[in-house]
């Protein structure tokens, strides 16, 4: 199987439109979604909608999800992330709203083999950045492939059994994954990176050939920006968009 494995949209309908038209001459057979549909972004609407077509959709919720559906009141957030996150509660459709609420709290299992969550798979809230991390989580599932979003970085954790193997993405990466490895693995954001570069960030899974292909595409930051601008939300959600913060 090949999957297109994305994450952290956040409202950002440029970003995920370039991503769509990039992979549109890739095959894939289904789509592994990680969390944070909405929230600092203009376009929720149109990001739900386009993510509700895509076939062979596969997802887990994110903390921006629960809050801009209601699930959450977000006093964890900081000013700029609740001001748009209430925005977005009040502009979303009934039935996109509806959508995010029903999305599955993670870790998600999508077959033997690979595991879904948006923070740590054992709390969907957790960070995920250092080696200890990773190992607090090898140390309680027994999964050959779990992947991760929420801190939109995109990397690849690789454990031997015995030592951990920590390895930061590149564009047009290939990682060839061991079988008899674990690994956790981020794809980073689509529509806010925050590894200081703009570019929406994804990749492509093929667990037939034990490959990993990463990517990053340019898109349309300025629109992105001028609708965040246009609606009054913060400054800084547009501003950061241009530097991958």
């Amino acid at each position: 199987m090949r999957y297109l494995v994305i994450s952290d949209i956040h409202g950002n309908i440029e970003a995920l439109r370039a991503v769509m038209a990039f992979v549109r001459r890739k095959k894939y057979s289904g789509v592994l979604f990680l969390g944070d549909l909405v929230g600092y972004g203009a376009a929720p609407n149109q990001v739900v909608d386009t993510l509700q077509r895509l076939r062979g959709l596969v997802c887990v919720r994110g903390n921006h999800d629960k809050v801009c559906s209601g699930i959450e009141e977000g006093y964890n957030f900081n000013d700029k992330a609740k001001i748009a996150a209430d925005w977005t509660f009040e502009k979303l459709s009934m039935d996109n709203l509806k959508f995010i609420r029903e999305m599955p709290r993670g870790p998600v299992r999508v077959n033997e083999k690979i595991v879904l969550s948006h923070g740590s798979p054992a709390n969907e809230d957790y960070y995920l950045f250092s080696e200890f991390d990773a190992f607090q989580v090898f140390n309680r599932f027994s999964t050959h492939m779990m992947f991760f979003g929420h801190t939109h970085v995109p990397c690849v954790f690789d454990f031997d059994g015995t030592t951990i193997h920590f390895r930061r993405l590149l564009d047009r990466d290939v990682v060839h994954l061991d079988p008899t490895h674990r690994y956790l693995i981020n794809p980073g954001s689509v529509g806010q990176p925050r590894d200081r570069d703009y570019r929406a960030s994804f990749l492509i899974m093929d667990s037939d050939a034990e490959k990993l292909y990463y990517y990053r595409v340019h898109y349309n930051v300025e629109a992105a920006q001028n609708r965040i601008l246009a609606e009054g939300l913060p400054y800084h959600l547009a501003a950061r968009l241009s530097f991958g913060v």
